[in-house]
């Protein structure tokens, strides 16, 4: 049998025995979502096939049906060991979107909402150990729906809607698997790094209260060990510090990896972090006490005939070592939470992120916005938290609404809660209600215009530029913060209609550096984020590599446009 993806799923935190239900299960599209009437978690067999992680609507699910699916079902039969005979059993989607239910041996075990983020239900007492078993999955998907967050899928037809929207991707996207564990487990794991004191703080949730266990923790680096402690665990936590004796510092593209492993009586799982401070000072975002400027690329996170879905976890490492090499010191993650090997890789090479939310079609001025979008970006911070590539959250982009001043400080305020020490911006590009960064979207071409706008925050006389966007809605003005040009793109070449000329070439690296020279330049200016990294399948060509991964410019020239010291960072 075909198996993609078959890489441990989860790297941020493993444990030694699972299994990969990826692959063909039996499949069926329910345009009319009557499934749950007509049961179909009773059937025998459904009607087509797909291969498992992969949408239906992309070419490697083998469906390729792009047409709007309410709902879709999945089933398939997978056999289990006698052994272990005790512990629990563990069924886990890393993303399936929207509305997850899931049934084992025909009953419901759980449901899911959130299209973004991994989900977990305990079967252990609906499944039979040492024989077979079956799974059906109900998704239901109505991206028409403005509550519910969909980032850049498109919402008409024809999946080419202006520069917004994309092909859309339902069900199931991300990893099945089937994981063993003790009665007694870690749940979560939350690591803060604390360069000053040379400490880590640590945080363990237990899945249950927990009476009299034993914690050990050890740390390493490169084989060497650099900081342990065993301590008793009561209850469903314990939060502590621990001394890390030799201090290594994860820079941009200078990482450095430590290990960590954790038992809890007879649980243990390993993970890793890094020891990475990230601050503003003034108008400069620092790490390591080190201004640093960030050299953005906006990545979509389309993976060709994938869709949401890359073919591997090398498939991340290529694309990041590809925008290093172009000159990019990082990627705003674009309208969707991405796969976890997109961040590890990201940790492995020094690639700098922006955790955001796939916030585009949703209504933010509907007060029950908040109750589809809330839970699931709590998910997703706490989900990546661990990771040193990202520096930064912002959970909305391009918002006009009136209701921002009222559910953009608490977006801020629920993820600063969570996050004390990363910088936010509380929605990127347009106008602000409570932000540590304040950022604008510029698309102007020309140069000299270009330029204008930013005069007056280099020489601090004057009104900082602000893009509205499409509505006239009050901002909160400008306080002084660090200021981003957080999408700017001025120049472009397409070479999937046509032939493109020398001329053209030349006029992209003429403009592109005008505009990088005109930011970099600015006293006052903390970062940039160019538009965009890849083309995409349907209508954009404005990428630095195209759909299929080839590259458009010459690397060694960008990178040399980008590689000097910005002003910032004198």
């Amino acid at each position: 049998m075909n198996i993609p993806k078959t890489e441990y799923p989860r790297p941020s935190l493993v444990r030694d025995n699972w299994i990969n239900l990826n692959g063909q299960w039996q499949f069926e599209i329910d345009h009319a979502n009557t499934g749950m009437e007509r049961k179909f978690w009773e059937r025998e067999t459904l009607s087509d096939k797909i291969l498992v992680p992969y949408a239906p609507e992309s070419v490697l699910s083998g469906i390729g049906y792009t047409d709007f699916m309410l709902a879709v079902w999945y089933r398939r039969e997978f056999d289990l060991p006698a052994e272990p005979s005790d512990g629990r059993i563990l069924f886990h989607i890393d993303a399936c979107d929207y509305r997850t239910v899931v049934f084992i041996n025909g009953k419901k075990v759980g449901e899911h909402v959130g299209g973004y983020t991994p989900f977990a239900f305990d079967i252990t007492d609906v499944a039979v150990r040492g024989g077979k078993n079956t799974v059906v999955v109900y998704a239901y998907d109505n991206t028409r729906d403005p509550l519910q967050p969909t980032g850049k899928q498109d919402n008409v037809y024809d999946n080419v809607h202006k520069c917004w929207y994309y092909t859309r991707t339902t069900g199931i996207w991300q990893t099945v698997w089937i994981e063993f564990v003790p009665d007694t487990y870690i749940e979560k794991i939350k690591l803060t790094p604390d360069v000053d004191n040379r400490k880590l703080r640590v945080r363990v949730s237990a899945n249950k209260v927990v009476t009299d266990g034993t914690l050990s923790v050890r740390t390493g680096y490169k084989g060497k060990d650099t900081g342990s402690t065993k301590l008793r665990f009561d209850g469903r936590y314990a939060e502590f510090d621990l001394d890390i004796t030799e201090l290594h510092l994860w820079n941009p593209g200078a990482p450095e990896i430590y290990d960590i492993e954790f038992t809890l009586n007879s649980d243990r799982v390993t993970s890793y972090f890094a020891m990475r401070k990230v601050a503003i000072k003034g108008y400069a975002i620092e790490i390591n006490d080190v201004p640093v400027f960030q050299r953005l690329v906006l990545d979509q996170g389309y993976c060709g005939e994938g869709l949401y879905t890359a073919p591997s976890s090398d498939y991340y490492k290529r694309e990041i070592e590809y925008a290093l090499e172009a000159g990019f010191n990082g990627a705003r993650m674009h309208e969707k939470i991405f796969e976890p090997y997109y961040l590890y890789w990201a940790d492995m090479l020094g690639y700098l992120l922006w955790g955001e939310y796939p916030n585009y079609h949703w209504n933010d001025s509907d007060p029950a916005a908040l109750d589809s979008m809330l839970p699931e970006w709590i998910e997703a911070v706490e989900r990546d938290y661990n990771h040193p590539s990202i520096i930064g959250w912002c959970p909305g982009n391009e918002v006009t609404s009136y209701r921002i001043d009222r559910i953009y400080i608490f977006l801020y305020d629920v993820t600063r809660a969570i996050d004390p020490m990363r910088p936010i911006i509380d929605t990127s590009g347009w106008i602000h209600a409570k932000t540590d960064i304040y950022d604008s979207h510029d698309y102007t071409g020309d140069p000299v215009e270009f330029a204008k706008h930013y005069e007056s925050l280099n020489t601090g006389v004057g009104d900082v530029y602000i893009s509205y966007g499409w509505g006239k809605v009050p901002p909160v003005p400008y306080e002084g913060q660090p200021y981003f040009v957080s999408e700017f793109g001025a120049a472009a070449v397409n070479i999937e209609n046509h032939e493109p000329t020398e001329e053209e070439f030349e006029r992209f690296y003429k403009t592109f550096k005008e505009h990088v020279d005109i930011l970099m330049d600015n006293k006052r200016m903390c970062a940039f984020c160019y538009c965009q990294w890849c083309d995409s399948a349907e209508h954009e060509c404005n990428g630095f590599i195209t759909q299929d991964r080839r590259k458009k410019y010459d690397f060694a020239r960008t990178r040399e446009i980008m590689g000097r010291k910005a002003e910032i960072e004198k």
